[in-house]
């Protein structure tokens, strides 16, 4: 009998949240948006040498999602969050850069203007990366208000890539500071979306926090700096740590906490580290380049310390924003993400988008995932081996074919053992399914914006 109670009360906890869930008001929404942080970087999901208490609690209160991807590094990320589409469908790069004169475009629908149509007060604070003329800025992209940097925080530090202009610090569009100081950007980002929530406290607000940190150059404040036992990249992951505990607190304090939807994630891998027990890192199509940690809170909504291993992603944030918050998604164009609110309140429900692709910075389809299984069309990109710096630069790699690669990722998580010779008919599906899903990408490909210089 004991038994058969405790069974019911589990279920009882998610039937309620589901039936809450129903009939909730639309709620303000936190993403937070980590640069280069890997899956295995934070408590929550295994590390052990630094201290992140407040998203230990973060993800005690709410769910962990630990099949959730990303892309192999920064640009092409952000497309994707932001559009709820493969970035070679809006024909978005891996990485751009100061001289690149291409951005998304303005007739992309972002996260923002999602928000928008619901009387959302937005605001994006930290690195764009979406391109840095004024046309393609997030108050061009659906955000009332802007403060951060444009793009990486590498480019434009002097003396590593003296090539660039120093790095802009801006407000709204009009560049504030030249060259910041980087180990407070942090405090500064934090400060920013404090702000922003006491302003517009009776809401509904939307505020998108993509860190600068914990990027290279690395710079944590004198509070943090020699404080883990990491090192430096060590002091940024508690630094960021220290932001989550701050914001979960103004929210506390007034009496927003569960009106309040907050997610935390990552835009790839982590850059020249481990993410164990994922192989591989920031710029490959390994699961540690990018299946990145993720959780979401919102108290008396989502089930408190649940785990979902269903396929998800930050693709998936455009579609799912638009259900929360009684908007209308495109209609007139192809969304490829899909609404994963069925999974924030019942984990264990049935999967909202079973597959995935892996597209790399030069724009190639690398690999598939459907449930288990993960195909790489390429064996050699299985093998982890690159030519050297072309995804972070955006170049397509043409290496020569020797078959695909099978790994089950569910079981092999460290995709250690290649078992396609074992599973033919799987490996000729879904070579078939990414070939079909590939060419319905490409001939349905949106343009970039393009800026044009004024002569």
């Amino acid at each position: 009998m004991r038994r058969l109670f405790i069974s019911l009360c589990a279920c009882w906890s998610i039937d309620s949240a589901v039936l809450l869930a129903a009939d909730a008001p639309t709620p303000n929404v936190v993403l937070i948006f980590v640069d280069d942080m890997g899956y295995a970087d934070i408590g929550p999901f295994g590390n052990t040498q630094v201290r992140t208490p407040n998203l230990d609690k973060f993800a005690a209160e709410g769910m962990r999602f630990t099949s959730f991807y990303a892309t192999p590094v920064c640009s092409m990320s952000r497309a994707c969050l932001m559009t709820g589409c493969y970035n070679v469908r809006v024909s978005i790069p891996g990485v751009l850069f100061p001289n690149d004169n291409i951005g998304l475009h303005s007739n992309e629908i972002t996260l923002g203007e999602i928000a928008k149509q619901k009387g959302y007060a937005t605001c994006a604070i930290g690195k764009w990366h979406l391109g840095h003329h004024p046309e393609f800025l997030p108050t061009r992209q659906g955000f009332d208000e802007y403060f951060g940097i444009p793009y990486s925080n590498d480019m434009g530090t002097k003396p590593a890539r003296p090539e660039f202009p120093l790095l802009p610090l801006i407000r709204g569009e009009a560049v504030i500071e030249k060259d910041p100081d980087q180990s407070q950007l942090t405090r500064r980002y934090t400060g920013e979306a404090q702000r922003f929530i006491r302003e517009h406290r009776t809401g509904p607000f939307f505020i998108y926090l993509p860190h600068t940190m914990i990027h290279f150059p690395l710079a944590a404040s004198a509070d943090f700096q020699g404080k883990s036992q990491m090192g430096l990249i060590g002091d940024t992951i508690e630094e960021i740590d220290w932001s989550v505990g701050q914001i979960m607190h103004t929210l506390k304090e007034l009496q927003l906490d569960e009106k309040t939807l907050v997610i935390f994630t990552s835009d790839n891998g982590p850059a020249g580290r481990s993410a164990a027990p994922l192989r591989g890192s920031k710029a490959t199509t390994l699961e540690g380049g990018v299946r990145e940690p993720c959780m979401m809170r919102w108290p008396g909504r989502i089930p408190a310390g649940t785990t979902c291993d269903r396929i998800a992603g930050n693709i998936d944030m455009l579609p799912t924003l638009a259900k929360l918050v009684g908007a209308t998604p495109p209609q007139d164009r192809v969304i490829d993400g899909r609404d994963v609110t069925p999974l924030m309140f019942d984990p264990k429900s049935g999967p909202v988008r079973d597959t995935h692709l892996y597209f790399n910075g030069g724009g190639r389809l690398d690999a598939i995932r459907e449930g288990e299984w993960k195909l790489f069309l390429n064996a050699s990109t299985a093998s982890g081996k690159k030519a050297k710096n072309k995804a972070a630069k955006g170049e397509k790699e043409t290496p020569a074919n020797p078959g695909p690669a099978l790994f089950n990722v569910v079981t092999d998580v460290g995709e250690a053992k290649d078992v396609a010779a074992g599973h033919p008919a799987i490996v000729e599906r879904l070579l078939t399914l990414a070939r079909e899903r590939e060419a319905e990408i490409r001939a349905n490909q949106r343009p970039a914006g393009q800026h044009r210089t004024v002569e």
